[in-house]
């Protein structure tokens, strides 16, 4: 359990631990926002085709030794990552560390099928959790390796010694009692996934600099549209397909296939905004002027509350139901960034933002993996699993490119920082996406509670 938390939590690190080091790329690499904003979000979109097609590959030759490929995985990326000296090397290296995410399903498959029923809710809690946690550890990892040091190589070489550990220990005490199931991978429905991601994230983050009506932010808002009508339609016809488009569906996961899809957005929104307004200085109007620690500090209360909360949320799923859990957490999460909108003048209104959201995010968290999979088939747990953290990735794939581009349309002429304006436009979305989330809870815990003999 410990292993599979530690390994899941690693992997989640990679993807938020770039995001302090966002200025320090612009400098270095010569780039604007929207082109460094991309080392966060390929990451993510990769995380989004990865996690179904990697719970598949575990069903079909077993969760341990995909989980195994997945650490090592992250250790090459990171090596790529390291080594970088221009932008798109950079970006191949994140392509990379991408394919990691999966781990996280694969280990509440792991867990599900060794623990016994009465710990199910904490395990799975756990590992949930860890989503939270190893993004705001990301954020203070990156820091304090960035105020040590120059430049920002250093980071992915302490996530590639992160990845050796997670890939030693486990070998040593991983250990997947479901039997491979065999069978072969989806791959048209992998290439039609990421098609469609690709270019709906290229009309959100380049339609302001190409034009929001110019034909090719439209081809590709259509293409977009095309390739996902498609991923689906194949979907439906194929025997064993990346994505179940009826458990995605199903009137047992769509509450929380929904609400991981907004509350990815959510989050992730929130963090990528976050750290770019505390480091922002004080000439602009507002920020602090932090460095690059001191702006994972300011997450810090986020990530110790979602380790205290998330393990402990298994009681509370027990009393409340896990929708009505979710519904809470999503509350929080939306006040969290609420109060980022109307008070953000004091170094205590973004310590207490980050409290509510680390309160928020680990409640919400924890009861989603209990919702995706407690009316599921243990058999089918990893592919429920995958779903879940697929869409999860979808809304935090969306929220990098719209913070990004909110960012950069708030930016005024002949200015290099955006606006404040810019900074509450983008944390009010945020918050949009959690209040949704936690009407959408309910209304499906009032159904699944309605619908019970």
């Amino acid at each position: 359990m410990a292993v599979a938390a530690f390994g899941s939590a690693v992997t989640v690190l990679q993807q938020s631990a770039v995001l302090p080091l966002l200025p320090r790329l612009q400098a270095e690499l010569g780039a604007d926002v929207t082109a460094v904003s991309w080392t966060f979000t390929i990451s993510m979109l990769v995380g989004a085709v990865a996690t179904p097609l990697f719970s598949r590959l575990g069903d079909m030759y077993g969760r341990r030794r995909v989980l195994l490929g997945s650490f090592l995985l992250m250790l090459a990326g990171s090596v790529i990552a390291g080594l970088s000296t221009t932008l798109p090397v950079l970006l191949t290296g994140r392509v990379v560390q991408g394919f990691s995410v999966a781990v996280i399903p694969l280990s509440i498959g792991v867990v599900r099928g060794a623990l016994p029923p009465d710990r199910l809710a904490t395990g799975i809690g756990t590992i949930s959790a860890t989503i939270g946690i190893g993004s705001g550890l990301g954020l203070v990892l990156s820091g304090v390796i960035a105020q040590y040091t120059t430049g920002f190589r250093a980071v992915f070489w302490v996530m590639a010694a992160l990845a050796v550990v997670a890939f030693v220990l486990g070998r040593i005490h991983l250990h997947d009692p479901t039997p491979p199931q065999g069978g072969r991978p989806d791959v048209p429905g992998a290439v039609l996934l990421a098609g469609g991601l690709v270019a709906l994230l290229l009309a959100i983050t380049e339609g302001r600099s190409w034009g929001w009506t110019s034909a090719a932010t439209l081809g590709l808002v259509a293409a977009s549209v095309v390739l996902f009508a498609a991923w689906v339609t194949v979907e439906r016809r194929t025997a064993e397909p990346l994505v179940d488009i009826g458990l995605l569906t199903h009137r047992g996961t769509i509450g929380a296939s929904v609400a991981s899809l907004l509350l990815g957005f959510a989050m992730f929104g929130g963090f990528s905004l976050a750290p770019q307004f505390v480091q922002a200085p004080a000439t602009a109007g507002y920020g602090f002027g932090a460095s690059v620690l001191e702006a994972g500090l300011y997450l810090l209360p986020a990530s110790l509350l979602m380790m205290i909360v998330s393990p402990a949320s298994g009681l509370l799923i027990r009393r409340l139901s896990a929708p009505h859990v979710v519904a809470i957490g999503s509350a929080l999460t939306a006040a969290a960034e609420l109060w980022l909108v109307f008070s953000h003048g004091h170094v205590t209104d973004v310590l207490t933002a980050m409290t509510l959201l680390g309160l928020g995010i680990g409640l919400a968290y924890s009861a989603l993996a209990t919702m995706a999979i407690e009316h599921v088939d243990p058999a089918r747990t990893g592919v429920a699993s995958g779903v879940n953290s697929l869409v999860r990735m979808l809304g935090a794939c969306i929220a990098g490119a719209v913070a990004a581009a909110v960012l950069a349309a708030s930016v005024p002429e002949g200015a290099t920082l955006p606006s404040i304006t810019g900074y509450e436009v983008g944390f009010g979305v945020t918050a949009v996406g959690a209040v949704v989330a936690a009407l959408f809870a309910l209304g499906f815990g009032l159904l699944a509670r309605r619908a019970r003999p």
